[in-house]
């Protein structure tokens, strides 16, 4: 499907320079555009490609000044990168193709349909779940009884939905992800075995999150696990039961967070965080890759290492260590001096 420069501008409220007839019909990086592709340059460190790039046509910032000639087709907008966002969405609208409900899936006779639904092959929708509006299930994806999952969501292959969990509208959950399997609760007995405690809780899934692959979120044992709106959680994550993370947190892959911890709003969690259970951690937090975080964070602000402290903090503990090789050499030439002057 092509559009002309001019279309797209119309799209993005943006404004042409260049050609206003020049067609694209693929999307395409900078560095490696071909005739007929659109790019975008948002990060100064790739403007060097904006000179020679093969694209025809180039979202920028409407405050980019370019050194050099430019031969493709310019559109400026106030910012390339959200605009070519929304470019990226609507290229995945297009190339999603039709809902249509596969003969090959299994839905359960209580169960109630929304409109214009899209069910793969092999899927199975358990008895009394619910499924909203414009809602794509992909093939071998499996809904438990009595789910609810609301308008305009997305489930990718394999994804599998334990019973009575609820998932709001406009998520999107990628191929793996496990959402209400049991948390993580056993009591020691005298024989040194242990006596499984029944999961009976779910899990809530507001609005307009996103789950990435293999993500795992435990049901709760009383009550819900629940992530809050506009969470956005990366591949290979745990998250266990009756957690609660805040509105509009994201989390990058691999973090475990151990039960009943509550994360805050707005909070940024980079790779391989580890969290211990039942401790609260404050809105507009972040923190650095592979940190340990034992206790509560009840103030705003960065914080790193393990166990995780302030930023400043923990800089300077890492000079300490950096150069604690040569600390200990001085206090050893220090120790012999003295031993000498006896």
């Amino acid at each position: 499907m092509e559009f002309t420069a001019s279309q797209i501008a119309i799209f993005l409220q943006g404004t042409v320079e260049g050609n206003p007839e020049i067609t694209v019909s693929n999307l395409s990086k900078i560095e490696e555009g071909t005739p007929g592709t659109m790019t975008f340059l948002s990060n100064p460190k790739y403007t060097q490609y904006i000179y020679k790039t093969k694209a025809s046509v180039v979202v920028v910032n409407n405050d980019f000044v370019p050194a050099e000639p430019i031969s493709a087709t310019l559109i400026r907008v106030p910012s390339a990168y959200e605009a070519f966002a929304r470019l990226l969405e609507m290229y995945g609208q297009l190339t999603e193709g039709a809902l249509e409900i596969s003969d090959q899936a299994y839905i359960s006779s209580t169960a109630k349909l929304g409109e214009q639904v899209g069910i793969g092959a092999f899927a199975f929708i358990g008895d009394h779940a619910k499924i909203g509006n414009h809602v794509r299930i992909y093939p071998q994806v499996y809904i438990g009884d009595r789910v609810m999952i609301g308008d305009n969501t997305i489930l990718y292959p394999g994804v599998k939905v334990y019973r009575d969990c609820i998932i709001g509208n406009e998520c999107t959950l990628h191929s793996g992800a496990v959402i209400g399997a049991d948390g993580f609760g056993f009591v020691p007995q005298s024989d040194t075995n242990y006596k499984k405690i029944p999961q009976i809780g779910n899990v809530i899934i507001e609005d307009c999150v996103e789950i990435g692959a293999n993500t795992t979120i435990d049901r709760a044992t009383l009550g819900s696990t629940l992530i809050r709106k506009g969470v956005k959680l990366d591949n290979q994550i745990q998250v266990a039961h009756n957690v609660e993370i805040g509105e509009n947190t994201v989390i990058a892959a691999q973090v475990g967070i151990s039960g009943s911890t509550k994360i805050g709003k707005n909070c940024m969690i980079a790779g391989q965080v580890g969290f211990a259970g039942h401790i609260v951690i404050a809105d507009n937090v972040k923190i650095g890759a592979q940190s340990g975080v034992e206790n509560s964070i009840l103030k705003e602000g960065i914080y790193l290492g393990a166990p995780a402290i302030e930023y400043g903090r923990a800089r300077r503990s890492y000079i300490h260590w950096r150069n604690f090789d040569d600390i200990v050499k001085r206090i050893q030439e220090l120790e012999k001096k003295m031993k000498s002057h006896e």
